[in-house]
């Protein structure tokens, strides 16, 4: 088989679990921390950066919002039947032009590698961080490459045209294009809330594993995380019970 082509199947079976990697971080990355929590020993990059209390997981977590902001930009904008959290196939009843895929051809990775990138940085470990990238790059190349093909072959020149001049991964600001939609606000906080308070609720346990092997407890306290956690808990439980109520945040008619 030709290497195009083992790269194409390749990305066409990671794009089925394309959510599985994020998993397998989460649980390696927590693992980790709770190790080097335990042994009390380990020199991590805020000590190196001589950074103390909330600075550090803070700028962790600006990292993650930057990419959930990327998400939620490309998201919002995208056309119908685009973009889309299917993993059984490819679907694209268009191109998308204009917002956050002016800039780049893959917006929702790029917010993806983000957002997970500020959980790996909270394990203060360099070398799971480079694990992590490598990882993210090897994984991601293919089911981009995937998209790709399918694409192409669904759109021909029109999309190798556009492709043309737009970067697949790293943004080209110069390009930028008003997005000629309304922002579906209603669609972001119905598809999105999961990930938003998933987000929060990862910051919490790090905090939560932190606090435990330096004081032999749990952190019962109204901390910034554990507040975060409670206000998020609170959200998705809110949007749970309007979407049972009310077809208000039917995706259907959010376009």
């Amino acid at each position: 088989m030709a290497l195009f082509q083992e790269f194409e199947k390749q990305g066409v079976k990671l794009f089925k679990y394309r959510g599985t990697l994020p998993i397998f971080i989460l649980l390696a990355a927590l693992a980790l921390y709770a190790y080097q929590c335990y042994t009390s020993n380990f020199v991590g990059i805020s000590d190196y950066l001589h950074l103390t209390g909330n600075s550090y997981p803070i700028i962790c977590l600006v990292v993650s919002l930057a990419g959930l902001f990327i998400r939620v930009h490309a998201l919002g904008f995208v056309l119908p039947n685009t973009s889309g959290r299917n993993t059984h196939k490819q679907i694209a009843d268009g191109i998308n032009k204009t917002g956050m895929y002016s800039l780049l051809r893959h917006p929702l990775y790029l917010g993806n590698f983000l957002m997970w990138l500020g959980i790996g940085l909270l394990t203060e470990n360099v070398w799971f961080n480079i694990f992590f990238i490598l990882s993210f790059w090897l994984y991601y190349e293919r089911i981009m490459y995937a998209e790709e093909t399918f694409l192409i072959k669904k759109f021909g020149d029109e999309y190798t045209n556009w492709s043309k001049d737009v970067p697949p991964f790293i943004p080209k600001f110069s390009n930028y294009q008003k997005p000629n939609l309304d922002f579906a606000w209603r669609k972001i906080i119905r598809q999105e809330k999961s990930g938003i308070a998933a987000l929060f609720i990862v910051f919490m346990l790090f905090h939560q594993v932190a606090f435990y092997f330096t004081n032999g407890e749990p952190d019962l306290s109204m901390s910034l995380w554990n507040v975060l956690f409670i206000v998020f808990t609170i959200y998705i439980a809110v949007i749970k019970t309007i979407q049972k109520s009310t077809d208000w945040l039917d995706i259907e008619k959010t376009r």
